[in-house]
């Protein structure tokens, strides 16, 4: 019986030395983060801006891939079925996160089943942000151009069912005029349309437009959060630019396929957290009129399942289905 309680004893030890080597060992190669939109959107700026220190921090190369499509859902499936080893993780946009189980029937990931939180590195509220070109200095401006202009005012969104094509829908129905809902792949390309005019309006994270207000390419009409940002002071909230109630706020966090080791997530959160409350992430994601926010995993799965019940609840609401 010794003998066996000694061989047991000895098996724990070397699973234990095995798990800590491991966690030691990692990473020993690259690792890919996906990003399920196009380049140059919220999503893509937050997970370059993640990816440099991080990588930094591990001493391996963090590769960017971009996998627009589908509303999200061709990257975030990828990582879903992904090896659960550390060398796979998703930057991922609130608005699929928790937005899509609801427009989506038949998903084919599960946002609480197929991955595990590893930290949440950003919240921004959403500019109400127009084209350049557009004959309008504020939201009562946009409003009264959309009811004289025919098929009423063109909102782009990243996809079907993100969080900016919602909240286009909450707007139509809080001003009571209709709008045409144009769907692109990411933020990046309706940027891209946004600037030259084919497209009335935006309503999205700052990050993705506010390098083009102070050159007039773009004009931000309104602020989505509570409280105007310390990066663009003159432009109002909702409240004051006559949307009382209308306040729109998207998040991004990295997750990694579910099942991935205890200590790899470990080590990756500790590291991220660093990152997120470094005063040079904090002071570069100011600048993009958001802000830096760390959750650690049990907190921020919590808060996932309090956003898939809300987000449930305001599209359902709303009625809103993709297009």
């Amino acid at each position: 019986m010794k003998l066996v309680h000694h061989l047991a004893l000895a098996a724990g030890v070397a699973l234990a030395s095995a798990a800590a080597a491991g966690a030691d060992a990692y990473p020993s190669k690259p690792i890919t983060m996906i990003v399920p939109t196009a380049p140059a959107g919220s999503t893509d700026i937050m997970a370059r801006l993640v990816a440099e220190p991080l990588a930094r921090a591990l001493g391996k190369p963090i590769v960017i891939d971009n996998k627009p499509g589908a509303s999200g859902n061709i990257g975030t499936e990828f990582v879903a079925r992904a090896a659960p080893d550390g060398y796979t993780l998703l930057m991922q946009y609130s608005g699929y996160h928790v937005g899509n189980p609801a427009l989506y029937p038949n998903l084919k990931w599960s946002p609480t089943h197929d991955f595990v939180p590893i930290a949440m590195v950003m919240r921004a509220p959403h500019v109400i942000a127009v084209s350049g070109t557009l004959p309008v200095n504020s939201v009562q401006d946009l409003i009264a151009y959309g009811k004289k202009k025919k098929g009423g005012l063109f909102f782009a969104s990243s996809g079907n069912g993100s969080i900016q094509h919602i909240a286009g829908e909450l707007l139509a129905r809080q001003i009571k005029e209709p709008m045409t809902h144009v769907p692109y792949k990411g933020s990046g390309p309706a940027i891209n349309d946004l600037v030259a005019g084919t497209v009335d309006m935006f309503i999205t994270t700052p990050p993705s437009v506010i390098g083009f207000l102070p050159s007039g390419k773009l004009k931000a009409l309104a602020y989505t959060g509570a409280q105007r940002h310390p990066s663009m002071p003159h432009v109002p909230t909702s409240a004051e630019a006559g949307l009382p109630g209308y306040e729109v706020e998207s998040w991004f966090a990295v997750f990694a396929p579910a099942k991935t080791p205890p200590e790899i997530v470990a080590r990756l959160t500790t590291e991220i957290r660093k990152i997120v409350e470094s005063e040079s992430f904090r002071k570069k994601v100011d600048d993009q009129g958001a802000f830096a926010v760390y959750m650690d995993p049990p907190t921020l799965a919590k808060f996932v399942d309090q956003q898939l019940a809300m987000w449930s609840k305001v599209i359902k609401d709303a009625d809103i289905k993709p297009d």
